[in-house]
């Protein structure tokens, strides 16, 4: 089961799952510029921007509840530069003071344990916690959001710009571009652009477009060039994806 809505918190979106209850494969978890902070059956870790499908094995049963935001958001919430989280999942304190994860933790706990006793669904109760601290540290945080910067990036690779074009567009050089970007999104501006375009391109798969006219639309060269670039960032063809 799997649930998500508009989070209250600018460019994130609130989730929740519980897995089924006998042992099911490996599911893959597509890379897709974002980081976010998953309450995983009473644990609270940060996965941060992957450049590859994660492959993870759920426990029966297990419930999650994540936070996720968007692309340039994570490291004024985590308070760590996005490359320092790259491909990586780990427990929350060991990036926040100890006192401010366990505060976070316990209230978390409780909310778990009351939203489903009141009839309420685990997913929102419990994200309202997350977005509620999520919220905080954004208004106070000394990291904040380069939103010019981030929005200017996405845009440009979203629309295939090259990136001398995006960097004369933020009026920085392609070298510092880079940099900040490591910062921002965990890697530089064409690998942030390959794995968004893949992600529209499975989503127009899903959605039922066949394959040469996902290739077209999503700014592939060709459809072969499509599989190739799907196969490279999840490790599986695309029609297995979508499966």
């Amino acid at each position: 089961m799997y649930g998500e809505r508009v989070s209250r918190v600018p460019d994130a979106v609130l989730w929740w799952s519980t897995a089924p209850g006998s042992a099911t494969p490996g599911r893959r978890v597509l890379p897709d510029g974002c980081m976010d902070v998953i309450w995983a059956d009473g644990a609270l870790l940060v996965a941060g921007p992957d450049t590859a499908a994660h492959v993870v094995t759920d426990r029966p049963g297990a419930r999650y509840v994540g936070l996720r935001f968007g692309p340039g958001t994570g490291p004024a919430v985590f308070g760590v530069p996005a490359r320092e989280l790259r491909d990586l999942r780990v427990p929350l304190d060991d990036l926040w003071p100890g006192a401010e994860a366990r505060r976070l933790t316990d209230r978390a706990g409780e909310a778990a344990d009351v939203g489903p006793a009141q009839g309420s669904a685990l997913g929102p109760v419990l994200g309202a916690v997350l977005e509620e601290e999520a919220a905080r540290r954004l208004g106070a945080t000394h990291r904040p959001v380069d939103t010019a910067l981030v929005g200017c990036v996405v845009e440009g690779v979203r629309a295939g710009r090259p990136v001398t074009r995006i960097a004369a567009d933020t009026g920085i050089g392609e070298r510092r571009l880079h940099r900040r970007c490591l910062d921002a999104f965990g890697y530089g501006p064409r690998t942030l652009g390959r794995i968004l375009r893949m992600n529209r391109a499975v989503d127009l798969a899903r959605g039922g477009t066949p394959p040469a006219a996902v290739a077209a639309v999503a700014g592939y060269a060709d459809q072969a060039h499509l599989s190739r670039e799907v196969r490279s960032l999840t490790g599986v063809t695309l029609g297995a994806l979508i499966r």
